[in-house]
């Protein structure tokens, strides 16, 4: 019992391994929508139908704005810049990751509430950043699927994290309060472990041609650092009246941001026809489909003619000199009914065997 389930359960699989399109390399794939191994490409860089390479680069303004002292000070906007360069892969038509570099400066100001003396404090930050971007295509994953147009605007989201360091300074009027040589307020972040930092933003990319994408961008970067806005690296300090507040107690915040305002270009790279991120497959379903319902297809029988006038055609005829006049069988070979060798044209008895020279009837 236990030996017939077996095989009756082996039995499909037994047969479908035999399946003609079957793949036995891990470097082939097979046309499915085909039978025969003569359909069978090799997987590899020949294969690609689009590119999926770009480098990216870009720059604009830069903002200290999530801080205790931040660029946005009364009436005044203190400008600091940054630019940006990274190389992009593109992993399907919705997703894609980043290796970026960025740079930049920014500037800032504030004021201690409780601490006249000291004046508008005037700070900046420069900085250097290695990250790690994803990249989600929202224009390709929420597509509409009755929008047959093409596009060439595309909405894109941005998550990711890397490394940073960074230096920052700041002066007031009353430096003599925080340290007793009358030095600067100053920090020097390296590069490394201690300066994750994370960032998350959106872009809008025009489909400029085969090769270019412009894009704006804005990107949250937020530090993780209460140095970061260059207020120094304690909470309280010693002056000549006691304590007084520091720069970091403005705010409540522990962690420091900033925001980026980039205009940018994507070179994309390859020699396919098209890019992956602007690859829509509903797109293709909906030509290929149009292609179907507006392509006239004329069904063309008898390409090489009836030559033999039986009703069969040469195409598939397999006695092309049939005589005129003579039943034939849906192959073109004329009927001989009592298989005596004589067609029944010729045959005087239709239904009994006989010699040829006796017209098929018996002696």
């Amino acid at each position: 019992m236990k030996l017939g389930l077996f095989l009756l359960a082996t039995l499909p699989i037994a047969t479908y391994a035999q399946d003609s399109i079957a793949v036995n390399t891990s470097d082939q794939y097979p046309n499915t929508f085909s039978s025969g191994s003569a359909n069978i490409q090799k997987f590899d860089n020949k294969a690609r139908r689009f590119n999926d390479w770009s480098v990216s680069v870009g720059g604009g303004p830069a903002f200290m704005t999530f801080a205790d002292v931040t660029s946005f000070y009364g009436d005044k906007i203190n400008w600091g810049w940054n630019a940006y360069a990274s190389i992009d892969k593109q992993i399907t038509h919705t997703f894609g990751v980043s290796l970026q570099y960025q740079m930049g400066e920014t500037n800032q100001q504030a004021q201690l509430p409780t601490n006249p003396k000291a004046g508008v404090a005037n700070a900046w930050t420069k900085f250097h950043q290695v990250s790690i971007l994803g990249d989600i295509n929202f224009s390709n994953l929420l597509r509409r699927v009755d929008n047959k147009s093409p596009f060439r605007w595309a909405l894109h989201g941005y998550l990711g994290g890397g490394f940073q360091g960074y230096k920052t300074e700041l002066i007031d009027n009353d430096i003599s309060q925080w340290q007793t040589n009358n030095f600067p307020i100053m920090v020097d972040q390296k590069l490394g472990i201690a300066s994750f930092f994370m960032q998350a933003g959106v872009g809008l990319k025009y489909n400029v041609s085969r090769l270019i994408d412009v894009e704006a961008r804005v990107m949250y970067i937020n530090s993780f650092d209460e140095e970061f806005d260059g207020g120094g690296n304690v909470r309280e300090a010693p002056g000549s009246n006691g304590y007084r507040l520091n720069y970091n107690l403005i705010n409540d915040s522990y962690s420091d941001a900033m925001m980026t305002f980039n205009l940018g270009l994507s070179f994309k790279l390859g020699k396919q026809q098209s890019h992956l991120a602007w690859h829509d497959p509903l797109q293709e379903v909906y030509y290929k489909t149009y292609l179907l319902e507006n392509t006239a297809s004329e069904l063309v029988v008898c390409t090489q003619g009836d030559n033999d006038n039986d009703g069969v055609c040469d195409d598939w005829d397999r006695e092309l000199n049939t005589p005129s006049g003579a039943r034939v069988d849906g192959a073109g070979v004329a009927l001989d009914m009592d298989l005596d060798g004589v067609i029944d044209l010729y045959d005087k008895c239709v239904t009994v065997a006989g010699p040829a020279d006796n017209n098929g009837c018996p002696k």
